[in-house]
């Protein structure tokens, strides 16, 4: 007798590659044969197959649906790592988004039939300056790497335009992961400003690096390590006495926004994650837009095109002559074309449902979330810093000290109770961190039944030792996989098996 093994766990069916599924003349769609026998295309008749699969309606609707299953998702459970990656979106957002006339215009179209949409991202643009208390906004950044981006370009040509070529940008090891990046993309040599204990910039050692080389410091408040600068006043105004400018990384805005005027802290620049702070679905890589606000001193160099409004209606600034006409002076252009506008539609339309007083809630339940947390973890798992915390909270690995479990294996073995692993090993000024961030959308009861999940795991890997968290996660469709392999010799695409050539007689 032959067994017959499927791979399937219950309800939880193997999945092969759609590749792998085809058979050969199978199709969802009967297409009669053509009513002549000419051969439309000359000499350019297709000679073989064109390698896709085959497979019958139902095959196909089952293919998809298995595969979205193996996702986890915010509409399954909670997701830990918070805003960065996913958080709760209304769903009417999304209903905006996809309202004719925002979904299916085009930018090549007349500036007259799009009206409404340049009012929208105007009203937009209106609403982040005031949130901020910043003059000007940049709107048509991708993302938060690319806000960054906009940010610093902008520095670099107020800095060219007064005739001073700084070559220095300084960044506290607190800061968020791409801003060195973005200084050196831009052209600047990028030094290191350490932290203190209590995770937060070495005040000390800051202002001891200061001086006339400096062109900007890229600083992220809240932190990385979840935390606010508490010394930003004080940082904000050595950076400008030493006649640099002080961009500041807004990933974490989600953490003050409605409470705290960007401008008040002395920032000359920061990008805004939309898709983190204002509503858009962003796990897998996007969508995103990253608008980036900017001072005063800044706004005469933001990038092309941007939107004015005057008795001619809403217009695009899109040339430097026309730019110079408005009086400015733009550094150049970031894209092909405004900017996201889909994710505008989103964010407009959960900014205009919350207003200034929800947005403010918001990001106030946000902390609230993660300081519980951090108070009814801190006894089982060890915090990294004293004090509350922003809307993350963040812990080290030394709770698992001698018990021969890793930061690794401990997110493994939530995997198989229910729960998307949170940040882990990031900071990197921590060892083997693992940061979490709730979110403001999280009920008590949520968070209370994972924080009891984390209690135990951290109690069995004490008691029963490593052997079972090794082995995690056991419940996936996937074991654990090699991840060094996977990073040095991915495979990227399905290629079809060789046939085998029978050797001749």
């Amino acid at each position: 007798m032959t067994e017959t093994f499927t791979g399937n766990k219950g309800l939880r069916l193997e999945e092969p590659l759609i590749f792998e599924m085809d058979t050969p003349g199978s199709t969802g769609v009967d297409v009669a044969d053509p009513a002549t026998d000419e051969i439309r295309l000359g000499d350019l008749e297709r000679k073989s197959a064109i390698g896709l699969p085959g497979l019958s309606e139902p095959q196909v609707i089952r293919h998809y649906t298995r595969l979205s299953q193996k996702n986890y998702s915010i509409d399954a459970g909670f997701y830990p790592l918070g805003s960065c990656t996913m958080k709760y979106n209304p769903r009417l957002n999304e209903r905006m988004a996809r309202l004719p006339g925002f979904s299916d215009i085009h930018p090549f179209q007349p500036v007259s039939t799009v009206q409404g949409a340049l009012e929208l991202i105007d009203t937009l643009a209106d609403w982040l300056k005031k949130l901020t208390g910043m003059p000007a906004v940049a709107m048509s950044p991708a993302a938060g790497a690319h806000g960054e981006l906009c940010g610093m370009l902008s520095i670099r040509a107020a800095l060219e335009a007064r005739g001073d070529k700084r070559p220095v940008v300084l960044v506290p090891e607190s800061a968020h992961g791409t801003n060195p990046a973005t200084a050196a993309a831009c052209g600047y040599k990028v030094e290191a400003i350490p932290g203190d204990a209590r995770g937060r910039v070495d005040t000390k050692a800051f202002k001891e690096r200061l001086g006339p080389d400096v062109a900007a410091v890229m600083l992220t408040n809240p932190n990385t390590c979840g935390l606010f600068e508490t010394d930003i006043i004080d940082l904000s105004k050595a950076i400008h006495d030493a006649g640099a400018f002080f961009y500041m990384d807004g990933a974490n805005y989600n953490a003050i926004v409605g409470r705290v005027r960007i401008a008040d802290l002395g920032a000359d620049a920061m990008h805004i994650n939309l898709h983190k702070t204002f509503s858009t679905p962003h796990g897998g890589g996007g969508p995103g837009a990253g608008p980036t606000v900017l001072s005063e001193a800044l706004a005469p160099f933001a990038p092309l095109p941007y939107v004015v409004h005057d008795d001619r209606g809403y217009r695009l600034v899109e040339t430097e002559l026309d730019a110079k006409a408005e009086g400015t002076e733009p550094f150049g252009r970031l894209k092909g074309f405004h900017g996201q506008f889909g994710v505008f539609v989103r964010a407009l339309s959960y900014i205009m449902s919350m207003g200034a007083d929800g947005l403010r809630q918001a990001s106030g339940d946000a902390v609230l979330n993660a300081n519980y947390l951090l108070e009814t973890l801190k006894d089982t798992l060890t915090p990294s810093f004293e004090g509350p915390c922003m809307h993350e909270a963040l812990f080290d690995d030394r709770f698992l000290k001698d018990t021969g479990v890793s930061t690794l294996d401990f997110a493994k073995a939530m995997i198989d109770e229910g729960y998307h692993p949170m940040t882990m090993y990031f900071p990197l000024v921590v060892h083997g961190a693992l940061l979490m961030e709730p979110t403001e959308t999280e009920s008590k009861e949520t968070l209370d039944a994972y924080v009891a999940t984390l209690k135990d795991l951290a109690r069995r890997a004490r008691e029963n030792g490593a052997e079972a968290f090794k082995a995690a996660p056991q419940f996936t469709p996937r074991r654990r996989l090699d991840e060094t392999q996977a990073a040095r010799k991915p495979v990227l695409r399905w290629r079809p098996e060789e046939p085998v050539q029978e050797a001749a007689e």
